[in-house]
C-alpha cells in the first residue's frame, strides 16, 4: 500500500479519477437536467470499465494510450457544458466532420489562441502521466485475482453476445425483441435477471472509456448516412394530386438560414427590415412557429420529411422528404442552394437534397466573404419555373443571416451603422462588438426582405397559380441585454422561435379558396417545423395514404400539438419558462431524455 502512496502514483491515480468524474461536470456546474439518477449506474459503469482495461493490460503503461481522446476532449467537454448545457454528442461530431478549418477558427474567434494553450496544457498533463505509467511498475496487476477477473469479463462477455443474439425474457416472463432463430425455439431467451444493468446509452456517458460508445455511434451514423439513399430507394408515399382538374402550378419553399423572429418588422420589430415584403397583401406571417433544435444539419430534416422533433439529434431518417412525395405527384423538383454541400450523402441535409430532380450547390466559398449572395439564387430559380413540365417545385436553400453577418449583404444593403464591414477580422465571441453586430444582422435581414420579395416577383410573372413557403431552420442570440452569449445552439428562445410566412398568387387563391381561408385562420396558432412537411403537401393538394392533415395548418382538421424543443433533454416549450435576459427555455419539470 506504501507503494501506491508515492506522489507520482497518486498524480497518476487521481489523474485517471478526474477523467472518471467529467459525467458529473454537469451537475456541478448547474447545468439543468443533469442530475438525472444515474449517478451510481454511471459509477458503476466506469468501475468495470476500468477494471477491464486493467485486467486485460495488466500495467497503465499499455492502455494509458488509449485514453488520449478522453484527455483532449476533456476542454471540450466543458466548453460545451458552460456555454451549451450538453456535452459531447453524436451532432457535435458530425459537426466537427462537416466544418472547415477556415470556418471552424471564424467559429472559435478570440478563443482560438486560448484553445491552443488549453490544447497545450492537456497534452503535457498527458504526457506527465504517460512517463509515470510507463515507469511505473507498483501499478502492475499480477496476482492471482487478475485471471480470475478476466474468466468473469470472459463470461460476461458471452452472455451479453448471447443476450443480443437470443434476447432476454421480460420480467412477466414475455420475450424481448428476440430475433427469428430464438423465435423458431432453437436457442432459449436469457432470463430477465441476465440482462445487463447498464444499456450502451448509459456507458457513452461514462468517462473516459465510455467516449469509445459515442465514437462508434457516430461511425455507425455516418455509415447509415452514406447508405441512406440506397436503403431509402424503395420508399415511396404513393402520393397524387387530388381530383384530376389539377393543371400548371409553381411551389417554392424557402428555408431560411439563422433569422431570428423578433426581428423582423412585420413581427413588430422597430426597425423597418420588411419594407418590400409588407407590400405583399397576400403574404400571411405565421407568429408562432418554433423549431425542435437550433442546428441546420438537425433543423432542416424536421422541415422537410417526416421526421419526429424527437428524433431530430439522430443524423438519418428512413423516410424521404416532400421532394419525393411531389415527384410522385406530377411535379419536376429542383434543390437549388447557396449552402455548402460537403458530398452527396455526407450530412443530413444534402442525403434529402439527392431526391430532386436537379441539384444545384452554388456556394464554392464556404460561409466566409468569398462567398455569393442569395441573389445567386435567382437565374437558377427563373430557369426551374419556366421549365415545360408546368408543375414545379423549388426548394432555395439560402444563407441568410449565417456568420459573418456583413458577408451576407451587399455594401448598399449596409444601412445601420456601425457595422462589422468596418472590421476586418471581427470576433462573435467579443461582446464589445455588439453594436456592430446587431446592425449587420438587421441589415443581412433587410438584404433578405429584398431576395424574398424578388423570389415572389419572379412567381407573380408567371401568372400561375404559385404558392411560397418560407421558414427559418433557426434563430440566433445577440448579447440581448445582459445576456452574456451570441450565435446559435444555445438554449434561448430567440434561437427556438422563428420567422415564418406564406405568400401565395390571385391564381392559387381561385383554386384553392378553402386552404387560404385555413390559413389565415391558423396565423396564430401554435405550430413547430414539424407541421411544414404535411402543410406542404396539403397547399399543393397532395394526397397519400398515412397522411396527418391534423398537422397541416391549410386544412380544417388542423389540431395543436406538443411542441418539445431540445434544452437540456426535451422540454415542451409551451410549458417552460423563459430565464433570465437570455431567455432560456426550462422546463417546469424534468425534461424527457433525449434520444
Amino acid at each position: 500500500m506504501s507503494r501506491l502512496l508515492r506522489p507520482a502514483n497518486l498524480y497518476l491515480l487521481l489523474s485517471y479519477a478526474l477523467l472518471s468524474c467529467m459525467p458529473f461536470a454537469g451537475r456541478l456546474l448547474g447545468v439543468p437536467g443533469a442530475g438525472d439518477g444515474s449517478a451510481w449506474q454511471l459509477l458503476g459503469a466506469g468501475l468495470f470499465a476500468w477494471i477491464a482495461a486493467w485486467a486485460l493490460c495488466k500495467r497503465p503503461a499499455w492502455f494509458h494510450w488509449a485514453l488520449l481522446p478522453a484527455f483532449l476532449a476533456l476542454p471540450t467537454e466543458l466548453y460545451l457544458l458552460i456555454y451549451y448545457g450538453q456535452g459531447i454528442s453524436t451532432h457535435h461530431l458530425g459537426i466537427i466532420a462537416e466544418t472547415s478549418p477556415s470556418e471552424a477558427l471564424e467559429f472559435l474567434g478570440g478563443k482560438a489562441w486560448l484553445l491552443g494553450a488549453v490544447l497545450a496544457g492537456v497534452l503535457l498533463w498527458f504526457g506527465s502521466t504517460w512517463m509515470v505509467a510507463w515507469r511505473t511498475r507498483d501499478l502492475d496487476w499480477d496476482d492471482r485475482s487478475r485471471w480470475l477477473v478476466l474468466a468473469a469479463l470472459g463470461a460476461c462477455a458471452a452472455v451479453l453476445a448471447y443476450g443480443q443474439k437470443f434476447g432476454y425474457a421480460q420480467s412477466n416472463g414475455a420475450r424481448k425483441a428476440t430475433p427469428v432463430t430464438a423465435l423458431a425455439g432453437s436457442w432459449p431467451v436469457l432470463p430477465a435477471w441476465a440482462r445487463p444493468p447498464v444499456d450502451l446509452d448509459l456507458f457513452a456517458r461514462s468517462w473516459p472509456f465510455g467516449l469509445a460508445a459515442r465514437g462508434v455511434d457516430f461511425y455507425k451514423e455516418r455509415v447509415y448516412l452514406a447508405e441512406l439513399n440506397r436503403r431509402s430507394a424503395a420508399f415511396r408515399f404513393h402520393a397524387k394530386q387530388a381530383g384530376d382538374g389539377h393543371g400548371p402550378q409553381v411551389v417554392v419553399v424557402v428555408l431560411g438560414e439563422s433569422s431570428r423572429f423578433d426581428r423582423w418588422s412585420l413581427n413588430g420589430y422597430e426597425r423597418e427590415t420588411n419594407p418590400l415584403l409588407s407590400k405583399e397583401d397576400k403574404l400571411v406571417m405565421l407568429k408562432d412557429v418554433i423549431t425542435p433544435v437550433s442546428a441546420t444539419r438537425l433543423s432542416v430534416p424536421v422541415i422537410i420529411s417526416r421526421k419526429p422533433a424527437m428524433q431530430s439529434l439522430k443524423d438519418g431518417f428512413s423516410e424521404k422528404s416532400f421532394l419525393s412525395a411531389f415527384k410522385e405527384a406530377g411535379f419536376k423538383t429542383f434543390w437549388i442552394s447557396n449552402q455548402v454541400s460537403f458530398g452527396k450523402f455526407d450530412t443530413p441535409v444534402s442525403v434529402f437534397a439527392q431526391e430532386a430532380d436537379e441539384v444545384q450547390f452554388l456556394n464554392l466559398g464556404g460561409f466566409s466573404g468569398a462567398s455569393n449572395l442569395d441573389a445567386v439564387l435567382l437565374e437558377p430559380l427563373r430557369r426551374a419555373i419556366d421549365d415545360p413540365s408546368h408543375k414545379v417545385l423549388v426548394v432555395l436553400h439560402t444563407l441568410g443571416s449565417h456568420w459573418n453577418y456583413a458577408h451576407r449583404y451587399p455594401p448598399e444593403f449596409d444601412r445601420w451603422q456601425p457595422s462589422l464591414k468596418s472590421i476586418a477580422k471581427p470576433d462573435y465571441t467579443n461582446p464589445r462588438i455588439e453594436p456592430q453586430m446587431n446592425n449587420s444582422y438587421d441589415s443581412a435581414i433587410l438584404y433578405t426582405d429584398w431576395f424574398l420579395s424578388r423570389v415572389i416577383g419572379e412567381l407573380k410573372e408567371t401568372g400561375l397559380p404559385a404558392s411560397l413557403l418560407y421558414v427559418a431552420d433557426h434563430g440566433q442570440t445577440l448579447y440581448d441585454k445582459s445576456c452574456k452569449i451570441a450565435f446559435h445552439g444555445h438554449n434561448t428562445q430567440y434561437e427556438f422561435h422563428v420567422p415564418a410566412f406564406v405568400w401565395y398568387s390571385d391564381g392559387y387563391a381561385e383554386r384553392f379558396p378553402a386552404k387560404v381561408e385555413q390559413l389565415q385562420r391558423h396565423r396564430d396558432a401554435r405550430l413547430s417545423t414539424e407541421n411544414m412537411f404535411h402543410t406542404l403537401l396539403d397547399m399543393a393538394d397532395i394526397r397519400y395514404p398515412g397522411e396527418s392533415l391534423d398537422r397541416s395548418f391549410v386544412n380544417p382538421a388542423f389540431t395543436r400539438h406538443k411542441r418539445y424543443v431540445d434544452s437540456y433533454g426535451w422540454t415542451d416549450y409551451d410549458d417552460a419558462k423563459m430565464r433570465g435576459d437570455c431567455r432560456e427555455v426550462i422546463a417546469n419539470g424534468k425534461p424527457l431524455k433525449r434520444q
